[in-house]
């Protein structure tokens, strides 16, 4: 550990995965999932949203400025009330925001500074697991694999809570390493890392609720070490007082929050997720392990260029596979890392069943979301650089893989963003000398933040215009509750500006094509009409009208 090339490996891991977190952070448009976090973050909530008015596309990037003097009761408040997150997260980057006001028209780079940081913090704290549970140069390894990895770096690009839970729950397993170690090997119990282990993980809650499962692994985990090792253990009684402690302790620094954790599970904006069928679950969750270790341009690619890329990812996944089960034999068998590897295959399955458990028994199938596999993560990479420790090769191979996904990613070819709002905008800015209306049709938050997340990208394409083009496009932010006759009838109230020709686009989450009716009106005396030709859907529907206003001709 004296050596200085030690320091130097892992100095350069972590200057890797930060030039990697860090690169084209705000290339990519913000979706709606980071529009969210960016509202609750600024110390704002929707009511400060212009709603069912007509607002200049051209003033957009205004909604999103920062809010001085918020405490964090009142963005807790906000995001108790507006979506289904604990607050601690948004607390946190509500600060960090403030230290870097004025945000200036690099806010997308500042809002998603804060989670690319906690990226690094992950890669540090990987290689503490490793060196804790294994040795010193495993811990090298799992620091260079996590900066590489393609699941890690996306993950830091996104301005929302996965990081920063992520980086808590490899300190939690960590702490539980720590614990293990020390249950077994006869000493005094050091009760500062119970200690410390029992703070992450309170903290943790109050981050993601997904952190539960993780510690829910954990204490199964210690249920079982602490079961099966007992002939091993000479201070039994006094480790599972310990455990019990340390568990009430966590469960009841969560207790204010369990009302609002309960409306949040109850509500409508968790439906999203899809009803599983019996299969895709079992191969979404293999899919999600190939995407932490490659992952090529697949994505609105030709179909030649998926079909190589897709050959290829599962080519390696299966190599790479082979070379982790041998290796997780070796480390099984060997007496000096036997616990180590028990204790992270047990955390890493008791995830897994949690995760099957939500799929098949509450029918929402969190496995078709490859990023929340963030809770498991750490385990998985720590597992895999542990395996393929002792090959220099499989080393060297996975760190080229994993160094050229992160090259397509950080370039906007893997893991894009969801709902695409580049293309979307680019599909709307059909006819850039002709002024636009965009129209969403909400009936949720989570429509509000997809329109604004369209309307970001829209005016910066916009931007390019002519200026009386510019001045001429608007944002409407309408409520369809209840049916749709409501959306059309304050469509026609809508004012429009005077000019001859303007193309109205609506979006209309959950509408069908047959749900836009051939005319609609504006202002009650300019007629629209449908352009059947110009009909998408990119997750959710959008179609043209083309207005013509004979009293500005």
């Amino acid at each position: 550990m004296t050596n200085p090339r030690h320091y130097l490996s892992l100095a350069g891991a972590i200057a890797l995965g930060a030039i990697l977190r860090f690169w084209h952070l705000d290339l990519k448009p913000l979706w709606m999932d980071e529009v969210i976090t960016a509202i609750f973050s600024l110390g704002k909530n929707y009511h400060d949203l212009p709603l069912n008015v007509a607002f200049p596309l051209e003033r957009v990037q205004e909604l999103f400025t920062f809010q001085p003097g918020v405490s964090c009761d009142q963005i807790a408040e906000n995001v108790a009330n507006g979506s289904t997150h604990p607050p601690l997260f948004f607390c946190g980057m509500y600060r960090w925001l403030g230290w870097m006001t004025p945000l200036g028209s690099e806010w997308v780079e500042k809002l998603r500074s804060l989670p690319a940081l906690f990226g690094i913090g992950a890669i540090m704290a990987i290689y503490g697991v490793n060196r804790t549970a294994f040795s010193p140069k495993s811990g090298i390894i799992a620091a260079l694999i996590m900066a590489v990895s393609p699941f890690a770096v996306y993950l830091s690009q996104e301005a929302r809570h996965y990081t920063m839970p992520m980086f808590l729950i490899t300190l939690s397993l960590l702490g539980l390493i720590q614990i293990q170690r020390n249950i077994f090997d006869g000493q005094r119990l050091r009760i500062w890392v119970w200690i410390l282990w029992t703070i992450i993980n309170s903290v943790s809650f109050y981050v993601h609720y997904f952190c539960v499962l993780a510690f829910v692994a954990e204490i199964a985990t210690l249920f079982i070490l602490i079961s099966y090792g007992k002939a091993k253990i000479t201070n039994q009684r006094q480790i599972w007082l310990i455990l019990i402690l340390s568990t009430s302790a966590v469960v009841i620094s969560f207790v204010p929050w369990l009302l609002v954790t309960w409306h949040h599970f109850q509500s409508s904006e968790t439906n999203w997720l899809p009803s599983p069928n019996f299969i895709a679950p079992l191969y979404q969750t293999l899919i999600s392990w190939v995407l932490m270790i490659i992952a090529l341009p697949v994505e609105n690619q030709p179909p030649l260029i998926t079909a190589i890329c897709g050959l290829l990812m599962v080519s390696f996944a299966i190599w790479i596979g082979r070379q982790v089960l041998k290796g997780l034999k070796i480390l099984w068998l060997k007496n000096t890392t036997h616990l180590a590897t028990f204790t992270l295959l047990s955390f890493t399955i008791f995830i897994i069943l949690q995760f099957l458990a939500i799929v098949y028994l509450f029918k929402k199938d969190i496995t078709a979301v490859p990023r929340y596999a963030f809770v498991y993560y750490p385990s998985f990479c720590a597992l895999l650089a542990a395996s393929i420790n002792t090959s220099k090769s499989s080393k060297f191979i996975v760190s080229s893989i994993g160094l050229i996904s992160c090259l397509f990613i950080v370039n906007n070819l893997a893991f894009q963003k969801p709902f695409q709002p580049e293309k979307v905008a680019h599909n709307i800015n059909l006819e850039p000398a002709i002024p636009v209306m965009l129209v969403i049709g909400y009936s949720n938050n989570q429509d509000i933040a997809l329109g604004l997340s369209f309307a970001l990208a829209l005016e910066k394409l916009r931007s390019y215009t002519s200026t009386s083009i510019i001045h001429s496009d608007s944002l409407v932010l309408l409520d369809k509750k209840p049916n749709l006759s409501v959306l059309w009838n304050k469509l026609a109230q809508m004012p429009v500006p005077k000019i001859s020709k303007l193309n109205l686009w609506i979006v209309g989450p959950g509408m069908r094509r047959r749900d836009y009716p051939k005319q609609v009106a504006l202002s009650r005396q300019t007629t629209c009409n449908i352009d059947s030709t110009h009909h998408y859907r990119i997750g959710i529907p959008y179609q043209l009208y083309r207005c013509n206003n004979a009293n500005f001709r």
